[in-house]
């Protein structure tokens, strides 16, 4: 918990910009994101009290280190719900149409003290929309632990939209998984990231499950980049 409060006091202190996703990040330059999510129980009758039943917090790190490579540090919770720490390259595709960009990557690290190999594949494509502009994203891993022999599989599929020069967005994320050892999950994470303070973006939005999950929650978060 002392870390954590550590990198929330240094976001607090950085200019903030959107994840990069499957653009790559540019050479030399950082991007730190951290949130806190919480969760009640979408059935009313379950509650016992206001407090939620379950709350967790992630760190998400990439750092340029070239033109067409990203390094990046992804910590909080995985797929199946235990605690993860992974460390991953990410690599773009070459030779695709305009406005569009697909990249793979590889991570190693471990979840829930199990070592796991993470490959990935993102895909990402800049629209215009209303005189706006936005992108589309399909974010897939499969968190793979070849000692236990689990994998367990994700996909996150995202709209976004810049409001104005300010940086404010609006974003409607689909977020589905199969655990290998739990029923397959969706859930549907809209949010709102607006300037908070000067050079500094904040997100709050609500997720809400759909399938495999009867849970809905408050996400809030900061993203920064220097």
């Amino acid at each position: 918990m002392r870390i954590l409060a550590l990198l929330l006091t240094l976001l607090c202190l950085l200019p903030g910009h959107a994840p990069a996703g499957a653009w790559p990040r540019a050479q030399g330059t950082w991007f730190v994101a951290s949130d806190m999510r919480l969760s009640w129980p979408q059935d009313l009758t379950r509650w016992t009290s206001t407090l939620p039943v379950a709350q967790y917090y992630t760190v998400y790190a990439e750092y340029g280190l070239s033109r067409h490579m990203t390094l990046g540090l992804d910590l909080g919770r995985s797929v199946s719900g235990g605690g993860k720490s992974v460390l991953f390259l990410r690599m773009p595709l070459p030779d695709l149409p305009r406005h569009t960009k697909l990249a793979v990557d590889l991570g190693l690290g471990q979840i829930d003290g199990r070592a796991v190999l993470r490959p990935g594949l993102s895909l990402g494509h800049s629209v215009a929309m209303f005189g706006l502009q936005g992108w589309l994203a399909a974010d897939g891993a499969a968190e793979l632990a070849p000692l236990s022999k689990r994998a367990d599989l994700k996909l996150d599929l995202t709209f976004g939209l810049t409001l104005n020069n300010r940086g404010t967005k609006v974003i409607v994320q689909m977020q589905t998984g199969r655990p290998s050892q739990f029923a397959p999950f969706a859930r549907l994470a809209p949010s709102v990231v607006f300037p908070f303070g000067r050079n500094r973006l904040a997100e709050l939005g609500v997720t809400y499950g759909l399938r495999g999950d009867d849970s809905f929650g408050l996400k809030m978060g900061l993203w920064q980049s220097f």
